[in-house]
């Protein structure tokens, strides 16, 4: 029996508990898992934003997770173009894009190949842009408290490992 290989991507800025959950339940349906880390220039073209954490970092970052076999730099959207890369078996993404336009013509197109894609759920409560969104607001309100992230970490640690607790439980 062959080894079914799979491919995610994701921008993985600001790694959050989500983030790992997708990851991981990717991985449990597949042997191989092969990420692809979206560049910062795919980013800034796709989002019209620089990532917080650049390219390297983030790719370094998936790449240490023990469900991760290789990360890739995803430099376009081009998923037809990806699995002619690296012949993937499943294709995981968020369940937020089933029956999108977007995601039909994926499937049109890798259907053909044998390739099944996989929409997996979110994990309530998370998401990087509502932590981009918290982490501005604790800093707008303590300006000038100084500090930065440290003081962020301080002011509100007790919630944060509330919030945690309370994801991964």
């Amino acid at each position: 029996m062959s080894k079914i290989v799979g491919y995610t991507t994701g921008v993985y800025d600001m790694f959050h508990i989500g983030h790992l959950n997708v990851i991981r339940r990717a991985k449990e349906q597949c042997d191989y898992l092969i990420v692809g880390v979206s560049t910062d220039e795919l980013v800034q073209k796709e989002k019209n934003k620089t990532p917080v954490i650049p390219y390297e970092e983030r790719a370094a970052i998936v790449a240490a997770l023990r469900y991760v076999d290789e990360v890739v730099p995803q430099e376009d959207k081009n998923k037809l173009g990806a699995w002619e890369k690296y012949h993937f078996d499943k294709m995981f993404v968020g369940s937020d894009w089933k029956g999108t336009p977007q995601w039909e013509k994926y499937e049109r197109q890798l259907r053909p190949h044998g390739v099944e894609i996989v929409y997996l759920s979110h994990t309530d409560g998370i998401s990087s842009t509502k932590l981009t969104g918290v982490i501005k607001g604790i800093l707008d309100e303590h300006p000038g408290e100084g500090g930065g992230v440290s003081n962020l970490i301080l002011l509100h640690s007790n919630h944060y490992a509330i919030e945690y607790e309370r994801l991964v439980a």
